[in-house]
Order: structure tokens, then sequence, then C-alpha cells
């Protein structure tokens, strides 16, 4: 299997997971940050649970709960206690300060794989100190169990709203740098809140590869899908037809407004996706005919514009 070192755009990772307060990935951190907090403990009694050894310094005395606020929502924590020493961490302390960092390597991770290394950087920024290759070495275990279960939990309830997209990014495989697609789909349950369902890496976007991704997402027990958005990329709306033949599609708005726009003139590119926005929130499709009808002279310029430059309008309306 290839080797991906993927680098994401942090930014772009800290707002889609703030914006969907995700619960599974909240898991995931949740179960992370408590390996780490047992790997801690274990490195100030010298002594795994109920091993008996000349170095141990101390005896564990169960453990506490204490909640971490963080920007993808409010995680409840096991902090081991100590019978004589009380148990001292500064995970809590260090995540505040390091917050933004640490969730998007736990994304980075979750994505390309755990790595020994990552994780190492993480325990020592969390914790304040570093930790030998033995310890490190299980809480890499711990992680790869959690990062599987997240990637392969069972999709209960129903998600009436999928939006599926792709994305390239350079990845070292074989000793080369090749672009590699990152597949994701996130889909809306019926309270309203939006969830990342899944996400995969391909070599690239085909009829193939997008078959592949929805069979996943559809064996894991995805259910009551009312609609699917996504761009017009023929793989994605083959793969509908094959996995979701009786769920219907729907052209994702920006991905059409930013198709049609990126064909005219520089100065007229804000006003036309303003315009296209104008027709969109209309309450009415014959609303909508008549605001593309008399919608100005920016709207009717910019159409004459592709046809004469481009001779490619009428395609392009013809996949909305």
């Amino acid at each position: 299997m290839a080797q991906l070192n993927i680098t994401l755009n942090q930014e772009e990772i800290l707002q889609l997971l703030s914006k969907d307060h995700d619960q599974a990935f909240r898991e995931l951190l949740r179960k992370s940050l408590n390996s780490i907090l047992m790997a801690e403990s274990t490195a100030q009694l010298k002594a795994e649970p109920y091993e008996r050894s000349e170095e141990r310094t101390d005896s564990r005395n169960g453990t506490r709960e204490r909640e971490l606020k963080t920007r993808i929502g409010k995680i409840t924590l096991t902090v081991p206690r100590h019978r004589n020493v009380p148990f001292k961490t500064l995970v809590f302390e260090n995540y505040s300060r390091s917050e933004a960092a640490l969730i998007a390597s736990m994304a980075e991770m979750v994505v390309s794989g755990v790595a020994t290394r990552k994780v190492s950087n993480i325990m020592e920024t969390l914790c304040g100190t570093t930790f030998s290759k033995s310890s490190v070495s299980e809480v890499c275990k711990d992680l790869i169990e959690k990062v599987n279960e997240f990637k392969d939990r069972p999709l209960t309830g129903d998600y009436p709203f999928l939006i599926v997209d792709a994305t390239y990014f350079k990845v070292r495989d074989k000793h080369r740098i090749v672009s590699k697609a990152f597949m994701i789909a996130y889909g809306t349950n019926q309270e309203g809140h939006r969830e990342i369902l899944g996400f995969e890496v391909y070599d690239n976007e085909s009829k193939g590869t997008w078959n592949s991704f929805l069979q996943k997402l559809k064996k894991r027990g995805i259910q009551g899908l009312l609609m699917i958005t996504s761009d017009a990329h023929e793989g994605i709306q083959d793969a509908i037809s094959n996995v979701f033949p009786e769920v219907p599609w729907q052209r994702c708005q920006f991905h059409f407004a930013m198709n049609i726009s990126g064909k005219s003139p520089k100065k007229y590119q804000a006003g036309i996706r303003a315009e296209l926005q104008e027709m969109w929130n209309c309450d009415t499709i014959e609303a909508a005919r008549t605001e593309f009808g008399v919608g100005g002279r920016t709207f009717s310029q910019f159409w004459m514009i592709l046809f004469y430059f481009r001779g490619c309008a009428g395609r392009i309306w013809s996949r909305r």
C-alpha cells in the first residue's frame, strides 16, 4: 500500500469541523486524548496496568471525568488517578494553546493514516515532555483502531441530503510526488445537523472510483436519501445512477456559478455570481425565469460575451 503524506489546509479543516460540530470526529478526538492520558500515567508510574516491577513508583486509583471545551464541541475525558502522588498532566493547559494545530493534525492522521512521528509530536506538545518509542507505539496502535472505527462506523438514522465532492492533494507515493483525489461525503440528518460520513483517497476521479466510494457508503447503511448534490463530474453522475438510482441529483450551485463566471472577463464575475444567486433565491421557477429574462444588462451582456468568445453558453446551461 502506498504511503500518503497529505498536507491539508488547516483553516478549511477547522471551518468544516466547527460549523458541522461533527459528533464522530469529537468521539475520535476524545478517545485519542484518553489514550494519551493513559500513556502519560504509565510514564509517571513506570509500569503498565497490573504490572509489578521494582521501578514502579505508585499505583492506580481509578479515574475521574473532566470536561474539555474544544472548537468542535465539548468532550469528557477520563483522567487517571494515582494513590499516593497525584497524577499530573499538561494536556488541558497545552490543548487550549495549541488547539488549532492539534485538531488539524488529528484530521490529517484520519485522512492519511496514523504516523508514529506525528503522534509523537502531538504527545510532546500536549504533555510537555518526550515519550519512549514503545509508549508512542502503544498509542499509535490504539489510534489506528479508533481511526478504523471512525471510517467504518455504521451509518444509522436517515440522511435526507448528501453532498459529495473531491479535491486533489500532492502526496508522496513510492518516492514520487503525485496528485491524489481525496473524496469526501457529508450528510444532513433529520435534525438538520451535518456530519462527515466518509472519505477515501484514490488515484483519480473516475466512474470506477466514484462507484466504489458510494458503494462503501451504501454498505455502511446510509438511508433516507432524498437528494444528492455534487458538481457535474460524469463519474459522480454515473455512480449515483448505479448505486442510488432512485435518488434525485442536484447540481451544486457553487460549482455551477464558478463554471459560468469563469468563462467571463474578471470584471463581470462577481456581478454574475450575485445575479445567479438572486435567481436561485426566487420562490418559484417562474420567478427565476423572469429574473433570468430581465435580470439586468450585466447578465445579458455576460451571455453575449459567452456566445461570442466561447460559443459554449448553451452547453453549460444544459448541464444545470
